[in-house]
């Protein structure tokens, strides 16, 4: 099976776990969507952020005991998640299939890393949370290494980018289309 990792946003960080499931594939999901993945959505603790090496480790245990396709990994997730998607992604690129940062900062990362990760990157145009030139910067970035980033603008969205993306079956059957490649 394909493995989805979901990161949240920081409003759902503590020790509640049903927080994990107010957006993103655990609301598709409880609302009755059906994907053909296995969804792994952690949660953060109150006032931390995520940290990409106990992301992955937590992803290779996951893997390891329950047959994970590792050609058909992929990582999403919204604002603050969607922050630790582009640092996970940038620290691990052979890790992932594809990766869809939602309403996320830009982060330092060395875009190179993802030239051959496809990426799309989702944003709201009046967001004032995030501003939406923190995604124009990283996929300019992606794309000026060599890479490949699909980019979709709501118009008439602010921070909440994240129901119109992930209500859209076309972003499932997006990443699951894809299997890692190696360079």
């Amino acid at each position: 099976m394909p493995l989805l990792l979901f990161l949240h946003g920081s409003g759902e960080r503590g020790s509640d776990l049903n927080l994990v499931k107010t957006h993103g594939p655990p609301h598709v999901i409880g609302k009755g969507m059906e994907l053909p993945l296995v969804l792994l959505a952690a949660q953060c603790a109150q006032d931390c952020a995520w940290h990409a090496d106990s992301l992955m480790a937590l992803v290779d245990h996951i893997m390891e005991r329950h047959g994970i396709n590792r050609e058909r990994v992929y990582v999403t997730g919204l604002s603050m998640g969607g922050y630790a998607t582009w640092v996970l992604a940038g620290e691990y690129p052979e890790r992932f299939a594809a990766i869809a940062p939602v309403c996320a900062p830009s982060a330092s990362i060395e875009a190179s890393r993802l030239r051959y990760t496809p990426v799309w990157c989702f944003h709201g145009a009046m967001d004032d949370v995030v501003p939406l030139e923190h995604s124009i910067q990283m996929v300019h970035r992606i794309r000026d290494a060599g890479g490949v980033v699909r980019f979709t603008v709501y118009p008439d969205a602010g921070h909440d980018s994240w129901t119109q993306t992930y209500d859209q079956p076309d972003l499932y059957k997006w990443l699951l289309m894809h299997t890692r490649e190696q360079p």
